[in-house]
């Protein structure tokens, strides 16, 4: 090597500096590669995606391969440094040779394409999988003989090198990755798979109709009265019972008697003979649970049952639907059952009104672990059944008790305009 020229001595240094650089900026892009994104390029036939999804398929013989190729350039360029620095300074010029090339390879072949690789790592990750596959069956026995020996090391402090990494997305990392998203996904269909994500948390006892709003008939009431409740009937399913909603029948769909009612054919048995028998739900039935069991059922509407058989409300598919895509109604005026806006931007809210169905209308966060009525919201934090007029901070948003009466609070105005974390509930009016 003492006999080659200077020219050819500094060429063969920078060539080796740049492939130092390529296996340094390969192992980082490469490793850093987004593998759900990858996965979906090597099933959509990307080429090179096809080549790095089949080497990361064994990251040990990947690194193996990448370090021999790096340990090997490195250590050839560190030759050709000290020969070119005997030549021009003598042996002076080792140490120099030796600071200078190390500063040039952390620069040059290290930080600069590792950086590069962490910004872009498919620029640098496809095209290199194309040179490190052919390389790693070149190098294969080299590779194998060095890997088996580290990988008999791990053994030996309890890794198992061979267990590929894939373990699934947990819901909370699903819900980091889809919140991360951006503008990659519309930030409607971003809330649409949330609401996905937090079926599983919410159960029925949620989102149910509570059992004193439910809407029904009563066949033993006087015929005028039913004929007047199907005639004013906002729903396509009531419930028919007798005296109670404890003494259930089942359920009715109007359009089943349309026809008879128009043509006045309608009588009580033929309004019988139209009602399918009820569906009932147990009250702590998860959401998902439940969508796929009205799937399987064929049905749209159930009862909500407590462990002693009790009815304590009515939850409908498009109950569980609006948790997924959001209010159907198109009045702006209301924002769901019992919520109204008013010209001063506060919202003029019912007490049997559920907290989640409260967050979600006014993009608020009051706490849903404990009472699940904006009543049983304010009982508990008052601690003693408010008189109207007054006010306090529930979670640092400012309410004002409208009306109670029966023990309870009726209506209630919630200004969705939070106040400072550091804000002290305010109970003027006690």
């Amino acid at each position: 090597m003492s006999e080659l020229p200077l020219g050819l001595l500094f060429g063969l240094l920078v060539l080796l500096i740049v492939c130092s650089a390529f296996f340094s900026g390969s192992e980082t892009g490469l490793m850093t590669l987004n593998r759900y994104r990858l996965r979906h390029l090597a099933r959509a036939g990307h080429p090179g995606a096809r080549r790095a999804a089949r080497l990361l398929e064994r990251p040990d013989r990947l690194i193996g391969v990448i370090l021999l190729g790096n340990n090997f350039v490195n250590i050839l360029a560190s030759s050709i440094a000290t020969v070119i620095a005997l030549r021009l300074m003598g042996e002076a010029g080792v140490a120099v040779a030796a600071g200078l090339l190390t500063l040039v390879i952390l620069i040059f072949a290290e930080v600069a394409p590792k950086t590069l690789a962490a910004l872009h790592p498919e620029r640098l990750a496809f095209p290199a999988a194309f040179v490190l596959g052919p390389l790693l069956r070149v190098l294969y026995p080299l590779v194998w003989v060095t890997g088996s020996i580290a990988n008999g090391l791990l053994r030996l402090l309890g890794v198992e090198p061979e267990a590929a990494d894939n373990q699934p997305l947990t819901r909370e990392e699903l819900r980091t990755v889809l919140i991360e998203a951006g503008g990659m996904i519309p930030r409607r269909h971003q809330r649409m798979l949330l609401g996905i994500l937090d079926l599983e948390q919410t159960v029925v006892e949620d989102i149910m109709v509570p059992r004193g709003e439910i809407v029904g008939i009563d066949i033993e009431a006087p015929w005028e009265e039913v004929l007047e409740q199907l005639m004013q009937a906002q729903h396509t399913r009531l419930p028919v019972y007798r005296h109670s909603i404890d003494q259930i029948v089942g359920f009715l769909h109007v359009r089943t008697v349309v026809r008879l009612l128009t043509s006045d054919e309608l009588d009580r048995e033929r309004l019988l003979a139209a009602v399918r028998e009820p569906y009932f739900v147990p009250e702590g039935t998860p959401l998902t649970t439940q969508l796929l069991n009205f799937q399987r059922e064929r049905r749209r509407i159930g009862l909500v049952v407590d462990e002693y058989g009790d009815i304590l409300g009515l939850v409908t598919l498009e109950d569980i639907l609006e948790e997924i895509v959001g209010e159907f109604t198109t009045d702006p005026s209301v924002r769901g059952r019992g919520i109204r806006l008013q010209p001063d931007g506060r919202f003029l809210v019912g007490g049997n009104v559920p907290v989640r169905e409260i967050n979600r209308r006014l993009r608020i966060e009051l706490p849903t672990h404990g009472p699940r009525t904006l009543n049983g919201l304010v009982l508990e934090h008052m601690e003693t059944i408010p008189e109207p007029g007054t006010s306090m901070l529930i979670a640092g948003y400012p309410v004002e008790i409208v009306q109670t009466g029966e023990n309870v609070v009726k209506l209630a105005l919630i200004d969705p305009r939070r106040r400072g974390p550091g804000a002290q509930a305010d109970r003027t009016g006690c």
